[in-house]
């Protein structure tokens, strides 16, 4: 729980089953990649559900999962039947200094669902940190975000201004705006409802700026992503696949993208970087708990 309000959900009989919408979404993206394993990395780890999901719907995928808790990641292991090591690896740390040990180019997806309290910390936000994930990435590989915030969605916005910048200063993108996307309640753009969103990026398949000699070699069955071909947020799969939720979802691309982020400012790494405690954003609206309007319980 947070603030009252239930923060997690894990159903120990059924690894399949997802109840907050959040996670719904970002399922629906992990299920519109090319069939296969998959390499994950989750920061902001909690009790692993979305990797037991990974696991569960593809086998044989590897896993990192991260949280800050070293005391809940112990208690994780125990309590709940995960998948060992190398399937799912748990690591007690922050999650933006894990990720920089993470080699260029090794992993498929990259999930945020890190908060402090309710909210994000900053330092987990900023260009700094999606070049990062982006870095880690393979060519195609997509970058999720659980975002939350209220009504005018300022920091949302922030955010999705802030992967556009991201992936250009990466790779210099003119059509950067393409590879990024929001998921949403329509109701939520409209400012009818808050909650959390969905930030979805996708490092270009032609970008190998970073791909060299520190790229992991592919030599397990994890290896879908290399030869099939390339997911693209404008797969009308995907788009059905939110229609079809228990609580429909659409998806912001393209254009949609760049009318809505607006005159939104990048987030910035602030120097010296905030620390992870109490990086919250100057000014930025307050961010409701990731999970307010999930259906789930605890």
């Amino acid at each position: 729980m947070v603030n009252g309000v239930p923060s997690s959900h894990l159903d120990l009989a059924d690894p399949g089953l997802l109840t907050f919408e959040y996670m719904q979404q970002m399922a629906a993206v992990l299920g519109a990649l090319p069939a296969g394993s998959l390499r994950v990395v989750h920061l902001g780890a909690a009790g692993c559900t979305l990797a037991r999901y990974v696991e569960h719907e593809r086998p044989d995928s590897r896993q990192i999962a991260v949280d800050l808790d070293a005391d809940l990641v112990a208690r994780v292991r125990e309590w709940f039947a995960l998948p060992r090591a190398p399937r799912l690896r748990l690591r007690a740390g922050d999650a933006r200094a894990e990720l920089a040990t993470l080699p260029d180019a090794s992993v498929d997806v990259v999930v945020r669902d890190v908060f402090a309290g309710d909210t994000t910390p900053a330092h987990v936000t900023t260009v700094g940190f999606v070049r990062e994930a982006l870095r880690v990435l393979r060519p195609g590989g997509v970058y999720l975000a659980n975002c939350a915030d209220r009504p005018p969605l300022a920091l949302v916005r922030r955010e999705l201004a802030t992967a556009v910048a991201a992936l250009v200063r990466a790779s210099g993108g003119a059509r950067a705006h393409d590879q990024v996307g929001l998921i949403a309640e329509p109701g939520q753009l409209k400012g009818r409802r808050y909650g959390n969103l969905v930030l979805v990026v996708v490092r270009p398949v032609d970008d190998t700026a970073s791909v060299g000699e520190d790229r992991v070699a592919r030599d397990d069955p994890a290896d879908a992503l290399d030869e099939a071909a390339p997911f693209g947020l404008d797969d009308p799969g995907l788009a059905r696949a939110l229609r079809s939720l228990p609580v429909p979802a659409t998806l912001l691309t393209g254009d949609e993208v760049r009318r809505f982020t607006g005159t939104a400012v990048p987030l910035e790494d602030a120097v010296p970087l905030s620390a992870p405690d109490d990086a919250t954003h100057p000014g930025a609206p307050a961010a409701v708990p990731r999970d307010a309007v999930g259906p789930g319980t605890t």
